[in-house]
């Protein structure tokens, strides 16, 4: 290798990788005309390159060697042709104005202002490439609000809780399916959720048809408390903290009494700012994709809503399944599946003295009736027990959770009584919206025997003519006067 060679080679080391491969694959063009003094008009005819551009790179070559072959940088690579600063400022401002322009608009506004005051118009990619430039923080602040902005560039803590039971997380999402109600309505449910922040577990939960309410909160945050029927589902205890958001339903003064009352801390989230919540609105996602869209009526937005098939306690049902499922999977943040999570190791969640206790506190559906001689009659059921006895005749407090309908519990004076049983019931769990249902069929079917009833009686009576009586008379058309019209044609009209 000649010593010219080496010198270009050494130069080529302070130049870029990019530059030093154009170099080489140049060089190795022009390498039959250099070395095998191949006629440069057939290099660059097999090159496929213009005669004019293969001189170039000889010419080049033999003034600087392998650097000469580089392409040539801009010098003013990196920055914009000189503009006006009034020009640039303008740019600036049409960008972060709102609602926001499109790059052609500002671009054609700029170039009208320039033709105005007599200044060279900055071209399209100028504009484009200022634009474009401009920190996403500003543009987001500017187009979107401080709502966009803090959600998307400030900076966040993320709390987690140290144990089970220290953080509980209580929302409401209304459920993208269709189902029936007791009066066979389509109608999409709500559900109420009461997480475990530690575990991702679910503590307790509340399906309903009614708008969030303190009456759901507290019947999903009882369900969390006590211990469950499940045996599957060992999520319970009294909760250090429950964190929730600034609905009507949570700061009641109800929730407020009942958090003092168990010594639970209430947190709120800052009003507009829900953070800390992501993690219950991603199990509601969960929701949707792993059990939500494999049954009948779901229909996310955006779609018309198909016939419901599901009524509410076949949701109930298989919302419960899928929660137990969804217990015993790893969670893909915390790497463990919720239950074996919150079970820990020699963890003893605190319980209340007595679910009566808890009753008390939580459930706020309360009616107030008297003792007859054969128990206590509500919602058309009979509850009886032998304490009872002793209290004919009295006004008591009954209180009663409407998924159960199977025992209410007895309050006399503010004191716990006892609970009191519906034999008719006592052998299986109904709920008060199965019992609203059986009593609007068996309305409407008494509705219909009256109607049918009814419909005989002024058959047989005279009062209409007989629909099922056999052979009945033709009716007789009578053809009416055709009407004289109003308007007199002739004299004798």
């Amino acid at each position: 290798m000649s010593e010219s060679m080496n010198d270009s080679i050494s130069n080529l080391s302070e130049l870029s990788e990019s530059s030093r491969v154009i170099a080489w694959e140049r060089y190795q063009i022009l390498r039959p005309h250099l070395e095998d003094a191949v006629p440069l008009k057939r290099v660059a005819l097999d090159a496929a390159i213009p005669f004019r551009t293969a001189q170039r790179w000889v010419a080049n070559y033999k003034k600087s060697g392998l650097a000469g072959l580089c392409r040539g940088e801009r010098k003013d690579r990196g920055t914009h042709r000189v503009i006006n600063d009034e020009v640039k400022k303008l740019i600036e401002g049409l960008a972060l104005q709102k609602p926001a322009m499109s790059i052609a608009t500002i671009h054609r506004r700029v170039t009208d202002w320039c033709n105005r005051s007599q200044i060279a118009a900055p071209s399209y990619s100028t504009v484009y490439s200022m634009i474009r430039n401009l920190d996403p923080a500003l543009m987001t602040l500017a187009q979107s609000g401080t709502k966009a902005y803090k959600q998307t560039f400030e900076l966040l803590h993320r709390h987690e809780a140290e144990k089970p039971n220290a953080i509980w997380q209580a929302d409401h999402t209304l459920l993208d399916i269709w189902i029936k109600d007791e009066k066979e309505q389509p109608v999409r449910p709500w559900l109420t959720v009461i997480m475990d922040d530690y575990s991702r577990a679910i503590a307790g939960y509340y399906i309903s048809f009614s708008a969030p309410s303190a009456l759901q909160t507290a019947l999903a945050l009882k369900q969390g408390i006590w211990r469950k029927n499940n045996p599957s589902w060992h999520i319970c205890g009294i909760p250090e903290i429950l964190y929730t958001d600034h609905g009507s339903d949570f700061t009641s003064h109800h929730i407020e009494q009942v958090c003092l009352d168990l010594k639970i801390q209430l947190i709120f989230s800052t009003v507009g700012e829900p953070r800390g919540r992501g993690k219950i609105e991603r199990f509601f996602r969960t929701v949707n994709q792993l059990l939500l869209a494999k049954l009948p009526g779901y229909a996310p937005p955006g779609h018309k809503s198909p016939n419901p098939v599901l009524n509410f306690n076949e949701l109930d049902q298989e919302f419960e399944r899928f929660l137990i499922e969804y217990h015993q999977i790893e969670h893909s943040q915390t790497k463990h599946a919720p239950q074996k999570r919150w079970n820990g190791k020699g963890f003893l969640p605190q319980l209340p003295e007595s679910v009566e206790k808890l009753d008390l506190l939580l459930l706020t559906i309360k009616d107030t009736r008297r003792i007859q001689r054969d128990g206590i009659k509500f919602q058309g059921l009979r509850y009886t027990d032998p304490l009872l006895a002793n209290y004919i005749g009295e006004d008591v407090s009954i209180r009663y959770d409407p998924r159960d309908m199977t025992e209410i519990r007895v309050y006399y004076q503010s004191k716990f009584l006892c609970r009191v049983i519906c034999p008719d019931l006592s052998t299986e769990t109904v709920t008060l919206k199965e019992i609203k249902a059986a009593r609007n069929q068996r309305r409407k079917q008494l509705k219909q025997q009256i109607k049918d009833r009814v419909s005989i009686v002024d058959a047989l009576m005279g009062n209409k003519k007989p629909t099922s009586l056999t052979n009945p008379e033709p009716e007789k058309i009578v053809t009416k006067n055709p009407k004289k019209p109003a308007l007199k044609r002739y004299y004798n009209d």
